[in-house]
């Protein structure tokens, strides 16, 4: 007879399960406003549910990447504790809705993403911008940095990989503030995915290049999602980079707030996450990653991806729930 884990202890295989629930449940609530136009009614339904269901889990959880400072987010917030009290210590980064845009038109990639980890393990990122630089598994490390141009990273990317820079794919967000990055990538022969919104799915399709076609992701963004990309790739392999930016004293000042000090450190993926990472993502709309929800007659069907840094598992899973029937109490 083997002896019982401990309740205290980060038991990633038992808790993942219940992660991709909490996913589950907030992209089946979400699916109901796909097209409505209302970003804050879907990104809220979203919330609601992601709440309820987090505090189903035998865990003594806090949100450290989440909604926003308390004042600014009623729920979900920065600092918010979830969970019943029992179980594991554990620090929580999710996005209820990466793509409320995205949602809100019917535009592909808008996911439900969530990632959990031993308590003080994951960093705490402000809500500022972040420089990222993000590529796939099997280079050499450090093979490219966020000290070098943008040209110099599509160049060295395809000497390490043994190509041109003319077969180099780069996924930027498209933004007028990266007019200029992507004029120069552009000038060494590569190509760019340019996407609207969802930097976390930008940088989760490095990890799977032979899929999705693209080898690099650059381009600045929130620092949140920036932790929520790196859990992701601890799972999935790759390699990963973040500088955060400030526009103004208040960002430095809510920085200081969450610890950080160097303000010009460059954060290498294993900085961000700093221990084993369970990482769930739902399709709400499709995208190149995952299948959205799909309504079928009297069910509707929900792909998740879930996977744990402890193994490197990486699963594909299909859920169908009845229409009209709320996602818990599985």
């Amino acid at each position: 007879m083997t002896d019982k884990v401990p309740q205290t202890v980060f038991h990633d295989r038992m808790l993942s399960l219940g992660l991709a629930r909490v996913s589950e449940a907030a992209a089946l609530a979400s699916a109901r406003l796909v097209g409505r136009g209302d970003e804050k009614a879907a990104d809220q339904a979203a919330v609601n549910a992601m709440r309820d269901q987090l505090n189903l889990l035998d865990i003594q959880g806090v949100v450290v990447i989440g909604e926003g400072e308390r004042d600014e987010a009623p729920m979900l917030f920065i600092g918010e504790e979830v969970g019943t009290g029992n179980g594991p210590a554990v620090d929580i980064a999710l996005d209820p809705l990466e793509g409320t845009t995205l949602t809100a038109k019917d535009m592909p990639n808008a996911l439900t993403v969530i990632a959990m980890a031993p308590r003080g393990t994951l960093l705490h990122a402000p809500d500022v911008y972040m420089d990222k630089l993000a590529i796939g598994p099997g280079y050499p490390v450090d093979v490219v940095s966020l000290d070098m141009s943008p040209s110099q990273r599509v160049e060295e990317l395809a000497r390490a990989r043994g190509c041109e820079p003319a077969d180099i794919t780069v996924c930027v967000l498209e933004r007028p503030r990266h007019e200029e990055m992507i004029a120069e990538i552009r000038s060494t022969g590569a190509a760019i995915r340019l996407i609207t919104d969802g930097d976390v799915a930008g940088v989760i399709h490095c990890a799977e290049a032979d899929k999705t076609g693209i080898d690099m992701y650059m381009g600045s963004g929130g620092a949140p999602e920036g932790v929520l990309a790196a859990s992701a790739l601890k799972c999935m392999g790759g390699q990963m980079w973040g500088r955060l930016l400030f526009r103004n004293e208040d960002e430095k000042a809510r920085a200081r707030k969450a610890g950080i000090e160097d303000f010009d450190r460059v954060y290498a993926r294993d900085d961000m996450v700093t221990q084993d990472v369970i990482f769930a993502a739902t399709g709400v709309t499709d995208g190149s990653i995952l299948q959205g929800m799909k309504r079928e007659p009297g069910f509707v069907e929900a792909e998740t991806l879930l996977m744990r840094s402890k193994t490197g598992s990486v699963r594909h899973m299909r859920y169908r729930n009845p229409r009209d029937r709320p996602a818990t109490g599985r």
